[in-house]
């Protein structure tokens, strides 16, 4: 029931954004429209439901907490740094870039957790996850400062932090 919940509530704020309709207090509100994607929300959640794909991964709602709010401002920082090294390697070409792969462990207890981890060292420029398995992720890194940067397991620590399981 929860993600069900979870899961509409989230489809009429996408429907709300994507409408054009503001909220009650701008100039193009209409009470008929807003109608309109009550139902629409309802009954594409009815149909999910009935379907059985509301799961932990379509609807993860253990993963979002007060925490998310403190893991993202410091993923977007840390993708800041990443973007500036990089371009720092791109204008200084005596910047040594040494491409390396490495493995580091993904401390965490669930798929999604583990998902997580491995998108936000892709999201963070000079790495890639490239393949992810039980308890390992394999990383290529686009110098040795980079890869460092994965190793020290900060990442880790934080979305393992995120997922619950201190």
């Amino acid at each position: 029931m929860k993600r069900s919940a979870t899961l509409g509530l989230f489809l009429f704020i996408v429907w709300q954004l994507w409408s054009g309709m503001s909220f009650p207090w701008g100039q193009h509100f209409e009470p008929l429209l807003l109608a309109m994607g009550v139902v629409s929300t309802v009954l594409v959640v009815l149909i999910v439901v009935r379907m059985k794909v509301v799961d932990a991964e379509g609807a993860p709602v253990d993963f979002v907490n007060v925490k998310v709010l403190l893991y993202i401002p410091w993923l977007a920082w840390e993708i800041v740094k990443a973007n500036l090294d990089v371009v720092r390697r791109i204008l200084h070409p005596r910047l040594p870039i040494s491409p390396n792969v490495i493995e580091v462990a993904a401390g965490q207890r669930s798929e999604l957790g583990q998902v997580v981890y491995a998108n936000s060292i892709t999201l963070t420029p000079g790495t890639v996850s490239v393949v992810l398995d039980a308890a390992t992720i394999t990383v290529h890194a686009l110098s040795g400062e980079a890869a460092a940067g994965v190793q020290t397991g900060e990442m880790d620590r934080r979305v393992t932090y995120l997922e619950g399981a201190e």
